[in-house]
């Protein structure tokens, strides 16, 4: 294959559909790899050069940035699966004003998102039991994150675009030079420098930033596959509402993650910093076991779309079956590889051994339920990517909703002692695998009723 094909979109609706979903997984999910570094360079840098209290505060800020980003993921999913959908159908006019009103829409939502979430960070932090000893280091991260939010928002909107067209090896590239970027200003500020918390939250918000602007650089240059000028930023009731409408549920979904995160957080902290900075490092190595489930579930995403909006529709189905067992399989590998290998993956972090093994104790727990989450992604993303966005929604309210906060509160309140006056730390993982077995299960019987197949955007 040629250098440029790589950095040029696909067209994922001819040829065999386990190698045009692999050949698009693939760069994507290194791409994956690559931004869960950000995260976790960030716990690294902390836990290494400031401690195990910084450590904690980073991991209590983190639900709650989810929390602000909830907005670019519905805009994100919604031009996401338009653009593919305009660009199987070949569908010009169309997909210009898609990917210009997506520019527009993230605009705006970071401009409404600043005035509105800035005067709430410390009120929120203290109403979820932010212990006092980390809470000014959690203001200050999440007050660094929210002013550099348009940065984020702009690489996971623009690199969603570029998925749409079938191109995840350019998104892969700017990614990977900011993530270096982002290691390198993380040791400067935090070592360096000094700045501690806020200095990690700087250096990923400059780093983004700068990915962003890659990613626009080069949609401006795909003159060959749409139009891309100020004519096409202006913004169209139709392909506003089209992308609220298919990005809101994922959005919500999204939302009702995070808004179940947040309260379980809440309890989180009532075990103390030690258990908080346990969950961190648990859910840094969480990212990277999770990244196969959302790599596959994307490039299905694309993938359905492509071939919806080029009426392949039987080529959909075939194209599930294959994508699902090679998720399944990925995940099953990593498994295996946690199992063997959690405890040394858990001492990158810290090196107080109490934290190391309370963090790999915890992600036993959590290990087998990636295979469960192989199908949920892979399932998930071929809804979506047809056009039924709601579906998953709901799943996601029943799983987290409906079942992980009132087991994890449940088993909580069952097994306390006057020893462990919060019963149980083990009972937030094992929470989060009763939810992602549920959800394997209802995303099945959901996907095989086949409504999805009925949702796709009218040309």
């Amino acid at each position: 294959m040629k250098i440029k094909q790589l950095f040029a979109p696909t067209d994922m609706t001819v040829g065999k559909p386990w190698k045009s979903i692999l050949t698009f997984t693939l760069p994507m999910l290194i791409g994956n790899i690559a931004q869960q570094l950000y995260s976790t360079v960030d716990s690294i840098v902390v836990g290494k050069y400031i401690g195990d209290n910084a450590l904690s505060a980073v991991g209590s800020a983190t639900p709650i940035l989810n929390m602000l980003l909830v907005l670019f993921i519905g805009i994100s999913t919604g031009s996401n699966i338009m653009v593919s959908q305009y660009f199987g159908a070949k569908n010009r006019s169309s997909l210009s004003y898609t990917i210009g009103n997506s520019i527009t829409a993230t605009a705006v939502a970071s401009l409404i998102l600043i005035a509105v979430a800035s005067p709430l960070i410390r009120p929120v932090l203290k109403l979820l039991n932010t212990p006092e000893s980390i809470l000014n280091d959690c203001a200050g991260y999440l007050m660094i994150s929210l002013v550099g939010i348009a940065g984020m928002a702009y690489y996971n909107i623009l690199s969603g675009v570029l998925r749409g067209l079938g191109d995840s090896f350019s998104a892969l590239i700017y990614l990977l030079i900011a993530t270096v970027l982002n290691i390198g200003l993380d040791i400067f500020f935090v070592a360096v420098v000094g700045m501690g918390v806020p200095g990690v939250a700087l250096a990923t918000v400059i780093a983004q930033m700068i990915s962003s602007i890659l990613c626009c650089i080069k949609l401006a240059g795909m003159r060959e596959h749409f139009d891309f000028g100020k004519k096409y930023l202006k913004p169209l009731k139709e392909y506003i509402l089209t992308i609220v409408r298919l990005g809101l549920p994922s959005g919500l979904t999204q939302a009702i993650f995070s808004s179940a995160m947040i309260i379980v957080q809440s309890l989180t902290n009532c075990f103390g910093e030690m258990f908080i900075a346990a969950n961190v490092v648990v859910m840094r190595v969480d990212g990277f076991a999770m990244m196969p489930n959302f790599s596959f579930g994307t490039a299905l995403t694309t993938y359905a779309g492509q071939n919806v909006g080029a009426g392949k529709k039987d080529r959909v189905i075939q194209g599930a079956k294959q994508g699902t067992l090679m998720a399944v399989g990925c995940s099953a590998a990593i498994t295996l590889l946690i199992l063997l290998f959690g405890k040394g993956l858990m001492s990158v972090f810290t090196d107080t051994q109490e934290l190391v093994d309370l963090s790999y104790r915890l992600m036993m727990l959590l290990s087998v339920g990636y295979i469960a989450m192989a199908v949920t992604q892979s399932l998930s993303g071929i809804m979506r990517g047809a056009g039924d966005t709601v579906t998953p929604m709901w799943i996601s309210l029943i799983t987290t909703v409906f079942a992980r906060v009132p087991i994890a509160y449940g088993i909580s309140y069952l097994t306390r002692t006057p020893e462990l006056p919060y019963g149980q730390k083990e009972c937030i993982q094992i929470s989060l695998l009763c939810a992602w077995v549920l959800g394997a299960v209802v995303t099945t019987i959901a996907y095989k009723r086949g409504k999805w197949k009925e949702k796709a955007i009218k040309q």
